[in-house]
């Protein structure tokens, strides 16, 4: 794996609590979509890649799912099991998605990532699906990303001269993407030559903050934790001064996921060997 990657996916679990306290849940229209698609029923058995404190874990389990959340980080782990503490069917287990090992014999309906499929090996993450699921079960993923309608709210373009300034700025030519936009990973499951029949469903929310509830959310980002303390606090700091000036003090983000759901392909037709191909 990717040492960067394995670096910064593994920030996450300091900031666990904040994680938890900041971190939207996802709309109901995805969780019924999903369901539909994936042709769930009552008492499938699923496999969460990266299940975290459990955003996705907990509305799936509501629906009656068996659910065996895996998370790498250990305060991530434990907050998914108080979350769900009480909770029918459902083990959390500390454990990479790349090297765990189910019981003998078991195989899974679903297999899916909420916000954490690209902290996965791309080497290996298709053939560790399509392994784990039964014949004609499915792979499902999606993410949560900030995304910009043209009705929304323009502090985001406002503040970026403060990343400018600090060395965090977007890279040249760094698009705003509107609800809709955002890349989907079609080509890529389907270079794999393990999945089949992918559907794609695009989705966009909005959710308010004040300026310590938005501080919160950007604690939870890896890119925020990596950041020099000097470089937050000038960010912060700023960002408290600006919504100060507002009348009620927030700002709106708009969110969007794409929602990937795909079949797998028969041992019969799929290939016999070697590893996916495409990083993100």
């Amino acid at each position: 794996m990717d040492g960067n990657r394995e670096r910064l996916r593994a920030t996450f679990d300091f900031a666990s609590r904040i994680y938890d306290l900041a971190r939207p849940g996802y709309p109901d229209e995805l969780f019924d979509d999903l369901a539909r698609l994936a042709e769930l029923r009552a008492g499938a058995r699923l496999l969460e890649v990266g299940c975290g404190t459990g955003k996705a874990t907990i509305p799936l389990a509501r629906r009656g799912y068996q659910i065996t959340g895996l998370e790498i980080g250990a305060n991530l782990a434990e907050r998914a099991r108080q979350n769900l503490a009480g909770v029918a069917d459902v083990q959390i287990v500390r454990s990479a998605f790349e090297s765990w090992r189910p019981p003998a014999g078991v195989t899974y309906d679903m297999v899916f990532a909420a916000t954490s499929w690209h902290w996965v090996d791309p080497a290996v993450r298709y053939r560790r699906a399509w392994e784990l699921l039964r014949p004609g079960g499915h792979l499902a993923f999606w993410g949560a990303s900030h995304v910009f309608p043209a009705d929304g709210d323009p502090f985001f373009g406002e503040i970026q001269h403060v990343y400018d300034e600090i060395g965090e700025g977007l890279p040249a030519g760094s698009a705003f993407p509107r609800p809709g936009e955002l890349p989907e990973m079609r080509n890529e499951i389907e270079a794999s030559g393990l999945f089949v029949d992918t559907t794609i469903r695009h989705f966009d929310w909005e959710v308010s903050y004040d300026a310590e509830g938005y501080i919160r959310l950007l604690e939870t980002f890896s890119g925020h934790i990596a950041m020099e303390q000097w470089k937050r606090d000038r960010l912060y700091g700023e960002i408290r001064r600006r919504l100060a000036r507002r009348p009620r003090g927030r700002l709106r983000r708009h969110w969007g996921a794409v929602l990937h759901v795909a079949r797998r392909r028969n041992s019969a037709d799929g290939p016999s060997s070697g590893q996916s191909s495409g990083a993100i």
